[in-house]
């Protein structure tokens, strides 16, 4: 998919989200964590029925998430409050905080994809490198520093005290980038969240589509798409063509 183009000059800052983008986040990694939680805990449960007693709280914390008009809740609120439902609605005594901060430590050990490190090489020197992530900062800034790389500028909604696609999340990195938004680029995984908000923000925003995600009804397509990162350096330099 392409859109109209920009001079390569124009660009002075790369943005990334991170999971899913950066370092992979696996959908069987909740079975690992959830079985390490109840044995840690001595739960008589199986991490099917922990994850189906929490992931309705979950669902519902990412829709709400999104809404500007209700208070902002951390993801360590949101998951905590997911176990201690789990946990009454199957009768058993569980510590919800702890099973909070096992699945935290879980989450910031996530290992990157096999070509993040070259592309984060191919595009430094040549453009400021930030990340931009909905993410507490419990999990993501530990999982930052196994990437072992300097990001000029790292930005969570905990710091934000918002989430994406809320404009207002990438406005203040544009802020602490002290650019404009068109002299940026934003890569991301989730069409309505990062393509969208991005794209809203007025940043160049660029889908990263390996295939798990697929398009959000109703939201326009996105105008750049990429399946590899190592596919980034080339598309900026032609311009965003």
């Amino acid at each position: 998919m392409t859109g109209g183009g920009v001079s390569l000059a124009e660009i002075e800052a790369v943005i990334f989200d991170m999971y899913q983008t950066l370092v992979q986040d696996p959908g069987g990694q909740w079975q690992r964590s959830f079985r390490a939680i109840i044995e840690e805990q001595g739960l008589e449960a199986t991490p099917e029925q922990l994850w189906d007693g929490w992931h309705k709280s979950e669902e519902q914390f990412r829709e709400r998430r999104t809404n500007p008009d209700l208070p902002f809740q951390t993801y360590f609120d949101a998951w905590a409050g997911g176990f201690r439902l789990a946990f009454e609605s199957m009768g058993i005594r569980g510590d919800a905080d702890a099973a909070t901060r096992r699945f935290f430590a879980d989450l910031s050990r996530r290992e990157p994809f096999p070509e993040t490190a070259q592309a984060l090489g191919e595009l430094q020197g040549r453009y400021r490198i930030a990340v931009l992530s909905n993410a507490d900062d419990g999990f993501l800034l530990p999982n930052l520093k196994l990437l072992n790389f300097r990001f000029e500028t790292v930005l969570s909604s905990e710091m934000a005290r918002c989430y994406k696609p809320q404009p207002e999340l990438f406005r203040e990195m544009l802020r602490r980038l002290s650019l404009p938004p068109e002299a940026t680029v934003y890569v991301g995984d989730r069409h309505y969240e990062d393509v969208f908000g991005a794209s809203e923000a007025g940043i160049n925003a660029v889908w990263i589509d390996r295939g798990g995600r697929g398009l959000r009804d109703g939201l326009p397509p996105p105008r750049h798409r990429i399946t590899s990162l190592l596919e980034l350096p080339g598309l900026i330099a032609a311009g965003l063509r």
